[in-house]
Parts: structure tokens; C-alpha cells; sequence
């Protein structure tokens, strides 16, 4: 019997060893300063809505053998979608589906002797198993990161297959779960690449100033490959500055330098072009040097205190009804944050394109990079742990370089009540912060109380918040217990500054019948009585360092099922999907100009 037990738990921890190592690793970063293929354009598919492709082993591609033979599936013959680029907007029978799509790509390689080679994706929503020439490389869960493939020694000279089984069914123990208000949008849904490499390159880096410092540079450059103690330069030509100094046999260098730097805001985007040299590779990099922190009750930006005039919005493009990935889609949803007169856009609720992250960093906006942990997120279930850690290092490590990154954050509107909620929540605080210290960390919080026109704003994760960011919508879900300025705060945390994080209304643009005071009818005067409340409301509240509306344009959500003025969209926004601004915009505008 011990004998058997011995050989089953040996079977068991075989298992567990195999299927751990089929995970997809962490993806290099700065993708586009590398030797790529675009693996981008047309790609055949196979719908599969009740998930037997993984029984048939479609990525097998088997043919007949003999007479008798037949196989029931077939790439040939089949739809072609666009990658990158969600399924659901792109065939009308998958508007609303949930379930698995199989891709298929094939692509001509040339072995090099000397040279590495791996499979780059952007991302894929939200779960992907990948197979290249019929063996599978691994898996990745999680729809808005990336993830890579070494393939190194698997690629073939000549052609080559790659097939994707893609999921995108919600799934309890995910992240976001299986709750959410804003479109459940499945596919390959940003770039694919091939990224060559030498033997040894320079797979990650850090190089942004010091917590704290104007002008101190303190970070790592670390190697990969198979001669690890190298000499390593870091440039910045503008300030006529050479770094040197050398990894460890781990492939391991910490940088710490001083210079002059013209520091990046919103007033003056400033970026250097920053070359980061290994004596077997060389990248480029755009990278501004700025200081963000917290200052008793003051948002500091370079030492001075900011306002933060900003809004959320979903990565959605709004006149296709899409998800938005490319260079294009980032600005059209960032002029239109430009127009409005923002600071800071929050990308809710999830990391969105590195287009839209870099293309707000040159145009002087700063960003709220934000984790998929939206409400019903069950942080008991043993899974969860490590997912939450696997999303938070993949999201700080793709735009950790990024300046215009101020704030990492790392829930919104979670219950305190949830089992193992504030333990996860907390442990992750902490895994952040030792993983990057020089940005805001922040929870989002809806469980205040609202009586007697008084805010009762409490949580314990305001404990390792550094902004009190609410999520409050009186005049909406919640009418008006008094005059907008006559409201009280009872913050439990009195010497933190306070963001509103989302507040507004639903209307529909052009709708004018019915009373001003009556929300049943979605018109737009509703809504810019909401705003004009609001914005009244917002010169008494304490500690006030910014406020963020719900949200930009109008966006789609399954949820939203008025089939008179939702219609499938969720109707907040200040602009309508089709780009007409409601009264409302007007008010916030007026509201920014003045602060």
C-alpha cells in the first residue's frame, strides 16, 4: 500500500511538473525595437461552439489514408478572421458568442544557426493553447497581456503551422469572472510576431528615476541566453551620457545614475531616446523621466501638486462597436480624452493596447493601468493566488519603462465581505510594490454608505491604497438626500487625498421627452443635471486631488437591455458611440478649464 501511494504521488508531482512548464513564458518587452515578422492579416478558423476540436486533435490537420477514411473537421474551405481583431465583430453568427474558435496560420522560416527564435502575442482573449506543426508549445490564461514562446529548435526550414485554440467563455475562477459590464469580445485580439534574436540578448530592463529624485536613475538591465556576464552600456545621447558596468553570472545589472533631466509632464511629454548595449545586442528605447507621489493629502507630479482632471475608458472603438488595438483606434478615444481636457485616462478595467499606453505618453496624458479584478472575483478559490500574480507581473513588466504610466491599479469595486478578499488584495499590494515602488498603487472602492446626504467612505484596503479612490454615483443609482453642497464626508482615512474614480448617468443622446427631473426617460438634460450636482458637490469634498467620469463614449454590455435607449450599450458615456456630444460633455469641459 505505501509502495503505491510512493508511485502515485511520484505520477501526481511528474503531472504537476509537466503541466506547469507548458504555461507560456513572460514575454521581452520593447517588441518593436526587435527583429520581428508580423504574423498579422488574414488567418482560416474553425468554429467550434461545443468544444469538441479538442478531441478530434484538430491542430493535428490529419488527412485520409486510405478509402475508407474521413476526418470531421477541415481548416480548408473554412472563414477567414483578421488578426488582431476580435471574432465577435467580424462574423455576424459570432456577435454573441462565448466559446471556442480554432486559428490557423502558416508562415516560411529560414533556420539560422546562430540565432533564437519565439512566437510574440500581444494577446489573446482569454484563453489560448498553442500548437506550432502539430506539437503543443503551451498555454496562457488571460486576455489583455502578452505572452511568448521560445520555438527555437521546433520551427522547421520552409513552411511552418501555427494553430490557436482560443476560449473566450467566462469562467468563475478568472479574472475578470463571470460578472462583468462591458462586452465579452473573443480572438486573437492584438499583434502576432516572430522575434528573432542573437544567442544572449537583453530580454527586460528597468531604467526609470529613483522614488522620490528628479534627476537619479536607479534600475536593472538582465540578459538571456547562454553567455550571461557581459559588459553592458546604457546611452542617452541627448545628455551626452554613457553608463557602464557588467551583468552577474545570472545575467543580472543594477544601473544608478545622474543627469539633468528635462522632465516629462502633461504640460511638455518630454522622451529621450535611451539605447541599451550588451556585447551581443542592442535595443532602442523611448523612454521620459518623471517622479509621481503622494504627499500627505497632495498628488505630486516632479514635486508639484496636480490636479487630476481625467476619464475612463473601455478599449472599445466606438463607430465600429469593436475592441480598439491599433495606432488609429488609440486616437480617436485619446483626442477625444485631449478635447474634454484631460490630464490622466483610466483604461478600465483591464491593461489595455501598449498603442494606447504609448501613443497618451507622447501626446502629455498620463495613464491608469488597471488589473481585470472586478467584482465577483472568487479569491478563496486556490487558483486565483497566482493568477492575480501572473496578471500583475506581466502588465508592470510591458509598460514598467512607460513614464506616463502614474498608477497601478489593482481592483475595483471588490466586496469587503468576499471570502479571502482583503488577504489576496493585500498580499498582491505588496508584490507590486516590491516589483515597482515608483508609481501609485491604488484600490477602487464602492461600499461606501451614503445617508442623511453624508458619505460614510471606509475599506480596509484604503489601508494600502494611496489614493481614496470612489466609485459613486449619486443622482443615479442613488438620488440626492439634500443639496449637492451641502453634502458631508466621514473619511475614515482623513489624510489621503481623494479621487472620485466614477460617478455620472445614462442618456441617450437626442432623447428630450419627458420631465428634467425623471431619469425613466434617459434624456440628455438628466444627465447634465447629474453633472452639474456633481461637479457643485465636488468643491466641498476633502482632500479632492481629481475626479474621472463614468465614462467617455457610450460602449457595449450584454447587460444593458432597455431596448428603447440602451439597446446593448451601456448609455454613460459624454459622447454617443457614433461621436455626438451630450449636454453633459459640456459641463465637465467647463468643470476642467477651471481647474
Amino acid at each position: 500500500m505505501k509502495t503505491e501511494v510512493k508511485e502515485w504521488m511520484l505520477v501526481f508531482l511528474i503531472f504537476i511538473f509537466f503541466a506547469g512548464s507548458a504555461n507560456a513564458q513572460t514575454a521581452m518587452i520593447n517588441v518593436q525595437a526587435r527583429k520581428t515578422t508580423s504574423l498579422n492579416g488574414k488567418w482560416t478558423v474553425i468554429i467550434d461552439p461545443i468544444g469538441v476540436g479538442e478531441g478530434k486533435q484538430v491542430w493535428q490537420e490529419k488527412k485520409p489514408q486510405k478509402k475508407t477514411d474521413f476526418v470531421e473537421y477541415s481548416f480548408e474551405g473554412g472563414p477567414e478572421l483578421q488578426v488582431p481583431g476580435d471574432f465577435n465583430s467580424q462574423l455576424c453568427e459570432l456577435t454573441y458568442f462565448e466559446g471556442t474558435v480554432w486559428y490557423k496560420k502558416q508562415f516560411n522560416y529560414s533556420v539560422k544557426a546562430d540565432k533564437r527564435l519565439f512566437l510574440h502575442f500581444g494577446a489573446v482573449y482569454y484563453l489560448a493553447d498553442v500548437y506550432l506543426n502539430g506539437e503543443k508549445l503551451g498555454s496562457h490564461e488571460g486576455g489583455f497581456t502578452p505572452f511568448q514562446f521560445e520555438i527555437t529548435g521546433k520551427v522547421k526550414d520552409g513552411s511552418n503551422t501555427i494553430v490557436v485554440k482560443v476560449d473566450n467563455k467566462r469562467l468563475g475562477n478568472g479574472l475578470p469572472g463571470t460578472g462583468y459590464d462591458w462586452f465579452n469580445y473573443g480572438g486573437i485580439t492584438r499583434d502576432v510576431d516572430l522575434i528573432e534574436t542573437n544567442e544572449t540578448f537583453v530580454e527586460d530592463y528597468f531604467i526609470q528615476l529613483k522614488k522620490g529624485s528628479l534627476n537619479t536613475v536607479s534600475g536593472w538591465v538582465k540578459l538571456n541566453g547562454n553567455k550571461l556576464k557581459q559588459d553592458i552600456v546604457v546611452k542617452i545621447p541627448e545628455q551626452n551620457l554613457e553608463y557602464r558596468t557588467k551583468t552577474d553570472k545570472e545575467g543580472w545589472a543594477k544601473l544608478e545614475f545622474n543627469s539633468a533631466f528635462k522632465l516629462w509632464s502633461p504640460e511638455n511629454p518630454k522622451l529621450y531616446k535611451v539605447m541599451v548595449e550588451s556585447e551581443t545586442d542592442t535595443l532602442a528605447d523611448d523612454i521620459g523621466f518623471r517622479s509621481v507621489e503622494v504627499l500627505g493629502n497632495k498628488v505630486l507630479l516632479n514635486n508639484k501638486e496636480i490636479f487630476l482632471k481625467a476619464v475612463n475608458i473601455h478599449e472599445e472603438n466606438p463607430s465600429k462597436a469593436a475592441r480598439a488595438y491599433t495606432a488609429e483606434d488609440a486616437g480617436k478615444l485619446l483626442n477625444a480624452a485631449k478635447e474634454l481636457g484631460c490630464n490622466l485616462v483610466r483604461l478600465v478595467h483591464y491593461p489595455h493596447s501598449e498603442n494606447m499606453v504609448k501613443q497618451a505618453e507622447r501626446m502629455g496624458i498620463m495613464v491608469w493601468d488597471e488589473l481585470p479584478v472586478y467584482q465577483h472575483i472568487q479569491f478563496s478559490d486556490s487558483l486565483v493566488p497566482q493568477k492575480l500574480e501572473t496578471m500583475l507581473n506581466e502588465m508592470i513588466r510591458r509598460d514598467k519603462n512607460h513614464c506616463g504610466v502614474a498608477i497601478w491599479c489593482l481592483s475595483n469595486e471588490t466586496y469587503p465581505g468576499t471570502p479571502n478578499r482583503n488577504e489576496a488584495l493585500i498580499e498582491l499590494t505588496q508584490k507590486c510594490r516590491a516589483l515597482d515602488s515608483t508609481r501609485l498603487i491604488v484600490h477602487v472602492i464602492n461600499t461606501h454608505g451614503y445617508n442623511n446626504n453624508t458619505f460614510k467612505v471606509w475599506d480596509p484596503l484604503y489601508n494600502y491604497s494611496e489614493l481614496i479612490a470612489i466609485n459613486e454615483y449619486v443622482g443615479w443609482y442613488k438620488p440626492w438626500q439634500g443639496k449637492p453642497s451641502e453634502t458631508k464626508w466621514n473619511v475614515a482615512f482623513p489624510d489621503k487625498p481623494v479621487f472620485i474614480s466614477e460617478f455620472g448617468g445614462e442618456a441617450l443622446f437626442g432623447s428630450t421627452g419627458g420631465p428634467i427631473d425623471e431619469a425613466a426617460y434617459w434624456t440628455e438634460a438628466y444627465q447634465e443635471k447629474i453633472y452639474k450636482d456633481q461637479t457643485e458637490m465636488f468643491g466641498i469634498v476633502p482632500n479632492l486631488c481629481g475626479v474621472c467620469p463614468w465614462l467617455l463614449f457610450d460602449y457595449r454590455s450584454l447587460s444593458r437591455m432597455n431596448q428603447v435607449y440602451q439597446n446593448g450599450y451601456n448609455r454613460k458615456g459624454l459622447i454617443s458611440e457614433n461621436g455626438e456630444k451630450k449636454k453633459a460633455w459640456y459641463i465637465m469641459n467647463e468643470y476642467y478649464k477651471r481647474k
